[in-house]
């Protein structure tokens, strides 16, 4: 039986993909003026929130090419673009977060996507941002030396207060 599709056939991979996104752009509503909304919108909140603004803050003096990473990368998480090459595990590995960072991270990110987006596109935006923050914590946590079974959450040993 032969292959309909050809291995050394970039042209027509490229067609299949720019099907593929199409698709996707249907099925959900999304295209790069929505995401463009959704990652300004996310991101002036976080750094207006008390728990994870200070850990980007910490980190980020120019906004716009950060800003301009997030849209690539949210049109290749949503819409399977392909235009983001970056590597977000590395970047993450050494921040100081656990748990708690991922799932207010999360809050955030579910009340923008339901403020901005219709239904379908939130749900679609939402179900990839819950797949991220699950491997994030799961690849901190195991650079830190902590396995977590399935349901097992991060959260990094506090130190107790005593006092002086």
């Amino acid at each position: 039986m032969e292959s309909r599709f050809r291995i050394d056939d970039p042209a027509g991979a490229a067609a299949r993909r720019e099907a593929a996104v199409q698709r996707l752009r249907d099925e959900t509503g999304i295209d790069e003026a929505m995401i463009d909304a959704l990652v300004e919108t996310f991101y002036d909140r976080v750094r207006d929130d008390r728990l994870i603004g200070p850990v980007f803050a910490a980190r980020i003096d120019d906004w716009g090419p950060h800003l301009a990473q997030m849209k690539l990368f949210w049109s290749s998480v949503a819409l399977s673009t392909g235009v983001y090459q970056g590597r977000p595990m590395p970047k993450h590995l050494p921040l100081p977060i656990d748990a708690r960072h991922f799932d207010r991270w999360l809050e955030i990110f579910v009340e923008t996507a339901r403020d901005l987006c219709p239904p379908v596109a939130a749900d679609h935006f939402i179900e990839r941002a819950r797949r991220i923050t699950e491997s994030l914590e799961l690849g901190i946590a195991t650079a830190n030396g902590v396995i977590l079974a399935k349901g097992e959450r991060f959260v990094r040993p506090t130190q107790a207060w005593t006092p002086k």
